[in-house]
């Protein structure tokens, strides 16, 4: 399967988009972004559980990164809530399952760099913020290894970020308010993915908004 999987174009997909499809375990579905490959692939995801489901162990042959959106998600080595940042390197090894109140994910998976072994689980809701070069934006940087940077990105209402150019792509996902730019308007649960080189400008809603964002990962992205 190839879904969006050019990685020099611009796409976008916004929560009236979404299409949930079954995946192999029972109670577990799957909203695809993008997708190279079949069940084994390069994949960025938002997965569903619902309450008291559980996906079978399986290895990590390329890494997992995980968001957790909503409810609780949790694995043999302990219980993770919403707001939670995990990283699983090339090799590791778990078995997800969740709880009565079910959980969403956003989750990509085959992309790590070999050399990138770092495991985390950061409960973001006790992260620190930072001040950012812009006013009224703050981040909490989350994982970096080479060009590759995750981070938090919180707007305060009605702020602009400047223009700026993707070095390297970014990829962002609104886990929070609303934000928009020359392309459209982006409500929470918004993903969008910039290449390589492009540029843009981005204002919050009166509502302010909170991203996920990562950058610097696409250059050399296969097609």
């Amino acid at each position: 399967m190839l879904l969006r999987a050019d990685f020099d174009q611009r796409v976008c997909v916004t929560p009236e988009q979404y299409q949930w499809v079954s995946a192999p375990a029972a109670g577990v579905e799957r909203m695809m972004l993008d997708r190279m490959g079949d069940e084994l692939a390069r994949a960025t995801s938002i997965v569903r559980y619902a309450p008291n489901s559980r996906f079978p162990a399986h290895e990590h042959g390329g890494g997992e990164e995980i968001l957790v959106l909503e409810g609780e998600f949790a694995d043999e080595h302990g219980s993770y809530p919403a707001g939670s940042y995990l990283r699983n390197p090339i090799g590791t090894r778990h078995s997800p399952s969740v709880g009565p109140a079910g959980a969403t994910i956003f989750v990509k998976l085959h992309q790590f760099d070999a050399t990138d072994d770092r495991h985390l689980a950061i409960d973001t809701n006790c992260g620190d913020w930072q001040p950012s070069k812009v006013n009224g934006v703050e981040a909490m940087p989350l994982h970096q290894h080479g060009d590759e940077q995750v981070a938090l990105i919180r707007f305060e209402p009605d702020t602009t970020y400047p223009s700026h150019v993707h070095h390297g792509g970014e990829e962002v996902f609104v886990l929070d308010g609303c934000i928009r730019d020359a392309d459209g308007e982006y409500p929470a649960g918004s993903w969008i993915r910039y290449p390589d080189g492009s540029e843009h400008e981005v204002v919050s809603s009166s509502a302010g908004a909170l991203l996920y964002v990562k950058i610097g990962h696409l250059a050399g992205a296969k097609k």
